[in-house]
């Protein structure tokens, strides 16, 4: 009888033990399941074929990067590419040299612009090899270089670039694989189509730091680096260009890392005015 009753028991138990296993199994594949279905895609934009830089340890690639097709064997011209399509109003930039250049979603760069006085970034921490974008024009080269060395001798902040110039082509090739891999819809809220990127003047960059584990997120923004570049850029002819809850302003969310260069003279005053480039330009 006694054997009986311990064998019930211990049928009970281990009845009990596997509902208990089965329902944590069922929770973790439910949470699992919501935070698949919930996330949104990366908040930075990355150019094509960007590789870390080899001196800068142990850098993660973005997601939203473009693979190397050359490792996949494949052949990228086979691959079918999505064609931005034509915002109904848009006007192109008639001097798009000028420091002052509105480049937006209502104002685009011509597919063939290439600014003439392209340099390297020398002396300058940079995070990816890409040649491409490890440009500036010269005015906005020399500026920053002066604010990366502020920042080192006032704060002892080490701030590196991440990205600089991207050509047409370059930017194309961005947001079509914004497109394929996370959607139209997603791809205009946090790609630049081809002729509305910034970064086309020569005149943006994008920076980060040590602490953002050398990658863009809006968060940079609460660094002890981002802070001091918010308030402090204006003084070497930058400014942050997409400010927070100015989206329907910009048309693009708030990208503390995302530098432009005005010159000193216009930077100044647009931070001093707390307006948006958009809102300034069109007030004055």
């Amino acid at each position: 009888m006694k054997n009986t009753r311990k064998y019930k028991k211990r049928r009970l138990f281990i009845t009990m033990a596997s509902l208990v296993v089965i329902l944590v199994a069922v929770v973790i594949y439910v949470e699992g399941r919501l935070r698949v279905d919930t996330e949104l895609p990366p908040v930075a934009e990355e150019p094509v074929k960007e590789e870390p830089v080899g001196e800068v340890p142990d850098i993660e690639k973005p997601v939203d990067e473009v693979p190397d097709d050359s490792k996949d064997n494949e052949n990228p011209a086979e691959e079918p590419q999505q064609e931005p399509s034509a915002p109904e109003d848009v006007n192109i930039v008639k001097d798009p040299a000028a420091t002052d250049a509105l480049v937006n979603k209502k104002n685009n760069l011509s597919s063939t612009y290439v600014p003439e006085d392209l340099v390297k970034l020398e002396g300058i921490p940079t995070v990816l090899e890409n040649p491409e974008i490890n440009q500036l024009r010269e005015p906005a080269y020399i500026a920053l270089k002066d604010l990366f060395q502020a920042a080192a001798d006032e704060e002892g902040y080490e701030l590196h670039a991440r990205s600089g110039y991207r050509s047409y082509g370059t930017q194309k090739d961005l947001y079509n694989s914004y497109v394929k891999n996370h959607g139209q819809a997603a791809a205009d809220k946090y790609s630049a189509k081809p002729g509305q990127s910034e970064h086309q003047t020569g005149l943006a960059m994008d920076i980060t730091c040590a602490a953002m584990n050398f990658q863009l997120d809006d968060t940079f923004g609460d660094t002890d680096e981002g802070k001091w570049v918010s308030e402090n850029a204006h003084r070497f002819g930058f400014i942050v260009r997409y400010p927070k809850d100015k989206e329907d302003i910009t048309g693009y969310f708030y990208e503390p890392w995302h530098i432009r260069y005005l010159g000193v003279e216009l930077a100044t005053k647009v931070y001093e005015s707390g307006l948006t480039l958009e809102e300034y330009l069109e007030s004055n």
